[in-house]
């Protein structure tokens, strides 16, 4: 889930298109992943509808602009160039051919909102949309220090810290740098988790006369920075130093207090501020109820974490896997009335390339302690179908006890078979149930040949070991084989068995 502070890049590129794109007028207001619209005012013909079609190598910008294309076109052919781009398999792919085939040159000349569309678009791949950019800044036509902010972005995106801050570079010499750019450079160093680096370009930005003070953005990638970092004491002097900038509050500012409190693990100031958000007069957006669902699992409070996940769904529509997992993550660690049935309802939201060996290993356990046998070795099978190998004591101890409460010895011992070959972590406690339920049922022999399997995997022979049969001779009436483990107690130094006595 991204943590990013303050709100979308490209609100804030929007509010400085004017000065480096005199050929249109103002976008209208469009979710930010979306490319605004134009207006032009001329009548000319428009060109082909369909998108993918190439354009007539005449048509020059300096002609009549394309009013039906602008409107309409421009989105969908971006969107188609986007697509292509992001479906070329990998490794390095190589966007030159589909910029070409898509006529990437000629959006451009119709209007630079073709580049932001397409690097917005690419987010999802930002070593892809850095190769874009980078060929777009061989082109004639300027890079928009909007461009380089976007840029920037898909530098933080890639984790290229080095990248951001060459592109920042190029960016403060052609143009005056603003507190977009500043932030955009900020936001990388945090999530390179830069904190020097971070700190260092926002006194830059305080420093800097040509673009004004902080804007309420910076402080909240300053917040973001802390909390990240688990720096709470400098995450709430930042939140004050916003109070006393006059900035507001943003709901970024909200999500990057309550990210950095669910960090720390400090669940009561995760509520507080919270609650704080819900009586102010900030609306939490669907990154502040995830946040929360995630904070509330992580934390057991299962009846809150349910509430939040209802708000989610009505706030946000289809939570994703990364919730979801952790919603079961809570449900296995935590007791709770009917919690295998809404398990049950979570999985199915999970699709095959879901698979995670930490949580199949937590459900196996979960329905041992519940009990359900059946679900418990599905969970099983699933896990040696993935090659997943289980080195936690504890969840084969859960296994032993759920077949030893069902008195499922054949079950327990092809079990033991399975984990034996596949790697899985082994203890004395599997032989000692499988004696047990051997010599419950009178199967001396295989009892006998437990003792072998345990030589064969270096499990030494215990105490346990020699009482385990010396009740189960016992059980048999055969007193005289029993006397003789008493004996070979005594001779392996373990002295009698508390109620052990010769007859």
């Amino acid at each position: 889930m991204s943590r990013r502070p303050g709100r979308p890049l490209l609100p804030l590129l929007r509010r400085h298109l004017h000065r480096y794109a005199p050929t249109y007028h103002a976008p209208v207001p469009v979710p930010p992943d979306g490319i605004p619209s134009t207006s032009f005012t001329s009548s000319s013909p428009s060109p082909p509808t369909d998108p993918t079609t190439r354009w007539p190598s005449s048509w020059s910008p300096t002609g009549p602009p394309l009013q039906s294309f602008a409107d309409s076109h421009l989105c969908a052919a971006v969107s188609a160039l986007a697509a292509a781009i992001l479906a070329l398999p990998d490794p390095d792919p190589d966007p030159l051919p589909a910029l070409l085939e898509h006529s990437f040159p000629t959006l451009l000349s119709v209007s630079p909102l073709a580049s932001l569309g397409l690097l917005s678009l690419l987010r999802p791949k930002p070593q892809l949309g850095l190769s874009v950019f980078s060929f777009r800044r061989t082109l004639s036509q300027p890079v928009t220090l909007p461009e380089f902010v976007l840029a920037i972005s898909l530098a933080s995106r890639a984790r290229d810290s080095a990248g951001a801050t060459d592109i920042f570079a190029d960016a403060s010499r052609a143009y005056c740098p603003d507190q977009a750019l500043y932030n955009a450079l900020m936001s990388a160093y945090m999530h390179s988790g830069l904190v020097d680096r971070c700190l260092e370009t926002f006194q830059a930005l305080e420093r800097d006369p040509r673009c004004g003070p902080p804007n309420a953005d910076s402080y909240n990638i300053l917040i973001a920075l802390f909390g990240r970092s688990l720096l709470v004491d400098h995450m709430q002097a930042a939140l004050q130093s916003l109070d006393a900038s006059g900035h507001h509050r943003t709901v970024g500012t909200y999500n990057a207090v309550i990210a950095g409190y669910l960090t720390a693990w400090m669940w009561g100031k995760m509520e507080a501020i919270f609650n704080e958000m819900v009586s102010g007069n900030v609306a939490p957006d669907n990154t502040t109820h995830l946040l929360m669902l995630r904070g509330y699992a992580h934390a057991g409070m299962i009846y809150k974490m349910e509430l939040a996940y209802d708000r989610a769904c009505e706030h946000v529509g289809e939570v994703d896997m990364v919730h979801i997992r952790a919603m079961l993550c809570a449900y296995c660690k935590f007791q709770h009335v009917d919690r295998i049935h809404k398990i049950e309802e979570l999985l199915h939201k999970l699709g095959p390339d879901d698979y995670r060996p930490w949580l199949a290993v937590m459900l196996i356990r979960v329905y041992a302690q519940e009990g359900l046998v059946e679900g418990m070795e599905q969970r099983i099978a699933e896990v040696l179908e993935h090659n997943t190998v289980v080195t936690t004591t504890h969840v084969m101890r859960s296994i032993i006890s759920s077949y030893f409460q069902c008195d499922a010895v054949e079950k327990l011992a092809y079990f033991v078979q399975l984990a034996e070959e596949s790697g899985w972590k082994l203890c004395r406690s599997l032989y000692h149930c499988k004696m047990v339920m051997y010599g419950k049922r009178h199967r001396l022999l295989e009892m006998h040949g437990v003792l072998d399997d345990m030589e064969f995997f270096r499990f030494d022979r215990t105490k346990k070991t020699f009482w385990i049969m010396h009740k189960a001779y016992m059980s048999c009436g055969r007193e005289a084989e029993a006397n003789t483990i008493l004996g070979m107690m005594w001779k392996h130094g373990f002295g009698f068995c508390r109620g052990g006595f010769v007859q």
